[in-house]
């Protein structure tokens, strides 16, 4: 337990889930993302998320026209360059949700994180591509338009230690266990399940990768628009480390602030030690980039 709060600067601190309205207009949603963060920053969060392709929507054929060379530097990618500036002025940490990236000829579906200095500290491209077909009810392929990250993200911020995945990550255990063993306090995914999905899903998966790995799991999802071609399931949401879901929406546009104490998972980790009880003698995960770079 020392190990896990040895990475705290902050024991208990509000976290903000920004829901927004994303449309075809890219200038509005970047206009409409800092108000929203701004919101959240005047609300006492100093952990803001945004949610999965918030500045554009999510399509196939939008993922080209609305990506952006991140690489390039802030003057080519004005998400980024927005999202920067409000971390520096408001002295918050952001997720920034995901953007399409455009890299050379290849495109990732991928989320920066940026410090109160508003820097970009951590960078992750979705691991795994939502490729899904249920025939009379959702197909969509990802991997026609995007290309999978090979990386898993662990970034320390000064709101602690935090694991990043984008949506279909979530449904990989392995990542979320991975991000455990490495000391992180907090996994947040930015997402946009369907109305398909949703309902069954998303929320279960959040308590999961909560409850197994007694930490605490923000999500952020676009708000629902009924005219558009895919349909978000919105409900974002804080789970604690017991599996608790801490604070919710439904599927409008909407702003929530809640109170992340990692007393808590310390508490629960005492009541519950679970990883002392693990059989690594039968069974155990291999972290393959640490297994590598030995």
């Amino acid at each position: 337990m020392k190990s896990f709060l040895s990475h705290l600067r902050l024991l208990s601190f509000k976290i903000g889930l920004c829901q927004l309205a994303v449309t075809p207009d890219k200038e509005r949603n970047i206009l409409h993302a800092r108000t929203a963060i701004e919101e959240a920053a005047e609300k006492g969060a100093k952990l803001v998320v945004l949610p999965e392709i918030w500045n554009g929507p999510y399509s196939n054929d939008s993922f080209p026209v609305y990506a952006e060379d991140i690489g390039a530097g802030f003057d080519k990618s004005p998400s980024t360059a927005m999202l920067s500036e409000a971390a520096r002025l408001l002295k918050v940490t952001i997720i920034g949700g995901s953007i399409a990236e455009r890299d050379g000829d290849k495109l990732y579906n991928t989320c920066c994180v940026f410090d109160t200095d508003g820097n970009l500290i951590a960078k992750h491209r979705k691991i795994h591509l939502f490729d899904i077909d249920i025939p009379g009810k959702i197909s969509f392929k990802e991997s026609k338009t995007l290309t999978a990250g090979e990386s898993p993200t662990v970034v320390d911020t000064e709101v602690g230690r935090i694991g990043i995945g984008i949506c279909y990550d979530i449904r990989f255990q392995e990542l979320a266990i991975l991000y455990a063993a490495r000391g992180a306090h907090l996994i947040c995914y930015p997402g946009a399940f369907n109305t398909t999905t949703g309902p069954l899903h998303w929320e279960l998966l959040q308590r999961a990768r909560a409850t197994d790995n007694q930490l605490y799991v923000a999500t952020c999802s676009p708000a629902r628009d009924p005219g558009a071609g895919y349909q978000a399931w919105g409900h974002s949401t804080l789970v604690g480390p017991f599996g608790e879901v801490l604070a919710t929406t439904e599927h409008e546009e909407a702003i929530i602030v809640a109170e992340i104490d990692y007393s808590q998972t310390e508490l629960r980790r005492t009541n519950l030690p679970l990883e002392k009880q693990r059989r690594g003698d039968l069974y155990q995960l291999v972290d393959v980039h640490r297994l590598n770079s030995k």
